[in-house]
């Protein structure tokens, strides 16, 4: 229950925390309401960065999905042209984490990584579809156990002003197993082959175990 009401929170929170306590204690000295709207800010400061333990079906059969939060389109297109899969075709389903979201990223399959790419760019609201191509964003290219290119890209928002990533090339990963994170708002797009759609555009997942498609 503890474990449920205070989550461990990520690495990257620990001095966005920090600094959200030490100005509600200046601000509760110079004023109690002050103080009482710092101390709602640090909590929501603290559930921001959470970092809860999920459980994955470790099922190659399914991909799970990158992130919490909303979909927003599920459709095919092409490969992203910056892995050079612009010849491919893909299903793209394109999750959207709003501030109250849990924003650890997560792979949706066992696999390798073959490749990281980090895109600069713009810090356009994240939930627009030229987000995917115009915003700061980072790519990371699975091959599945099938042999299968699985991509799950972080695309920076509106808010948002660091993506943070916690995998290397090469790395083996089994599903559900944390990849990164992006602060304050946000999107994660999957990119797959071979595999039937299992959620619908208005959705909510989670990240590691909400089952996004299926062989």
């Amino acid at each position: 229950m503890l474990k449920k009401i205070f989550p461990k929170i990520h690495s990257e929170g620990y001095k966005f925390l920090a600094i959200a306590i030490f100005i509600t204690i200046i601000l509760y000295f110079l004023s109690t309401f002050l103080g009482l709207i710092s101390f709602v800010l640090s909590v929501w400061v603290y559930y921001f960065f959470r970092d809860p333990e999920r459980i994955s079906i470790n099922d190659e059969n399914y991909l799970t999905s990158p992130a919490d939060g909303e979909v927003l389109m599920v459709h095919e297109v092409d490969g992203p042209k910056e892995l050079g899969l612009e010849g491919k075709k893909f299903t793209k389903i394109s999750i959207f984490m709003n501030v109250f979201d849990c924003h650890v990223n997560r792979t949706p399959c066992e696999g390798k990584i073959s490749e990281i790419l980090y895109k600069p760019g713009k810090f356009l609201n994240a939930s627009l579809d030229k987000a995917s191509e115009d915003n700061e964003r980072n790519y990371y290219k699975i091959i599945n156990n099938q042999g299968e290119d699985v991509i799950v890209v972080q695309i920076a928002g509106l808010i948002a002003r660091r993506i943070v990533c916690e995998s290397t090339k090469d790395q083996q990963l089994q599903q559900g197993e944390r990849i990164g994170m992006i602060r304050f708002g946000s999107r994660a797009d999957v990119y797959f082959e071979n595999y039937e759609t299992l959620v619908k555009v208005g959705q909510k997942t989670i990240a590691g175990e909400t089952l996004l498609a299926k062989k």
